[in-house]
């Protein structure tokens, strides 16, 4: 996320820990952040003690009605999150984003929100990023931190033809990447089959709808999780995953000095050998 300082700007970006230990809290001067290739100053290093979590819930409603096994795990997943974390709820379908439960601290409210898909082609959203860009808006109002938005879908655009549902195709997959980028979104993504597009075995389809789902969460620092090309037999295991993820973000703000627009490509190094992290690839000005 962006905040203007005179003519530069204060950026915040999520950044997980893939390995190494954390034996002290971390500090400025163990990173360095490259902006096109131009060194940046980094300003704080938030850790989950420090910066709560803001996330959002965002269910296709056309998925297979198998997913609704899994309501209860994501509730349980809920539950877990630690004190203070904000939760949205929402469905993508037909019209407009569903939100069941705007950002909320109360954890109950949040896991109350949660209904089993609908499971009907009828419901199916133009195609699911016009959506996920909706909810991303809606961390406008938050203050910056630890972001990130679990989605479950197919990722299949096929808005503008079969075509546009390839992963460098998609408009709307770029929109959604832009916007998580821009406002510090981490997105993991968990690829279930729906009922009118992916269920019935069309490997052009799933192939490209799993491939933009990696796309989405690759390059804004989060995961995609598949399960061969049908539904997953229970997505605790991906939960867990995702729940050790969060657990070690960080949310890394520094102060861009890159006046020009365009995409800034960013590469964050530490000078503690032992960590690995994810981070977004950049973000769009």
């Amino acid at each position: 996320m962006a905040q203007k300082r005179g003519t530069s700007r204060t950026i915040t970006v999520p950044l997980t820990l893939r390995s190494g230990e954390l034996t002290r809290q971390l500090q400025p001067a163990d990173f360095t952040v490259y902006e096109n290739g131009e060194a940046q100053q980094v300003l704080s290093v938030r850790s989950i003690d420090r910066a709560p979590l803001s996330l959002a819930v965002l269910i296709q409603d056309d998925v297979v009605s198998s997913v609704g096994n899994d309501i209860k795990g994501i509730g349980a997943f809920i539950r877990r999150l630690p004190e203070g974390s904000r939760v949205m709820v929402g469905y993508l379908r037909a019209g407009s984003l569903q939100v069941r439960q705007r950002f909320t601290t109360n954890a109950e409210r949040a896991v109350g929100a949660l209904r089993v898909p609908a499971g009907a082609a009828g419901l199916a959203p133009y195609n699911p990023y016009v959506q996920i860009v909706e909810a991303l808006k809606r961390f406008e109002s938050l203050p910056t931190g630890r972001r990130a938005i679990i989605v479950v879908s197919d990722g299949a655009d096929v808005s503008r033809g079969v075509d546009s549902s390839l992963p460098t195709q998609s408009l709307d997959l770029q929109r959604a990447i832009n916007e998580a980028q821009r406002r510090g979104v981490a997105i993991y993504s968990i690829y279930a089959p729906t009922v009118g597009l992916t269920a019935n075995g069309n490997n052009t389809l799933i192939n490209n709808g799993q491939s933009s789902l990696a796309r989405l969460s690759d390059e804004t620092g989060g995961r995609a999780f598949f399960q061969g090309t049908s539904a997953p037999v229970s997505f605790d295991p991906f939960l867990r995953q995702i729940d050790q993820a969060l657990s070690r973000q960080l949310a890394l703000t520094y102060l861009s000095t890159n006046t020009r627009n365009g995409f800034r490509r960013l590469k964050i190094e530490s000078n503690l050998a032992d960590l690995k992290f994810e981070y977004p690839t950049g973000y769009e000005r």
